[in-house]
């Protein structure tokens, strides 16, 4: 078996998860942090993140309301998952993000997914803290 590695993102956020949920799962608001997409909550359903240098093609793996979601993530010849997992955590949560299935041999696509994510987790912040 092929040995993979992968970029893991925490954060406590002073939100509930249920605001953070709506802004992983919401097109419109996926699209302010992400990507422009066609996500829709329901497992199976493939969709697209697209952006200027091209997009990624996802499928939904995973749905547990305010709680996990994970979805596979093709771009580039290569496949792999992201997940993420909420926890309610005093008056915020604890927000973990896993993008698994990076060959040993995939350094540039690991180092540029652990650039990428940092960047994509920094405007979800900031879109958080935007009043609702």
């Amino acid at each position: 078996m092929t040995q993979t590695r992968s970029v893991i993102v925490e954060r406590d956020i002073p939100h509930p998860p249920e605001k953070i949920w709506r802004a992983l799962t919401q097109p419109h608001l996926i699209q302010e942090w992400l990507m422009k997409n066609d996500f829709a909550p329901t497992v199976d359903h493939q969709f697209r993140l697209s952006a200027d240098w091209g997009g990624v093609d996802c499928k939904v793996l995973t749905i547990e309301p305010n709680k996990t979601l994970s979805y596979t993530w093709v771009a580039m010849g290569l496949e792999s998952v992201v997940t993420w997992t909420l926890t309610p955590e005093g008056a915020g949560t604890h927000l973990r993000m896993e993008h698994a299935g990076f060959p040993m041999d995939r350094n540039q696509a690991y180092m540029g997914a652990m650039h990428g994510w940092k960047q994509f987790i920094g405007k979800l912040e900031a879109l958080l803290e935007q009043p609702a």
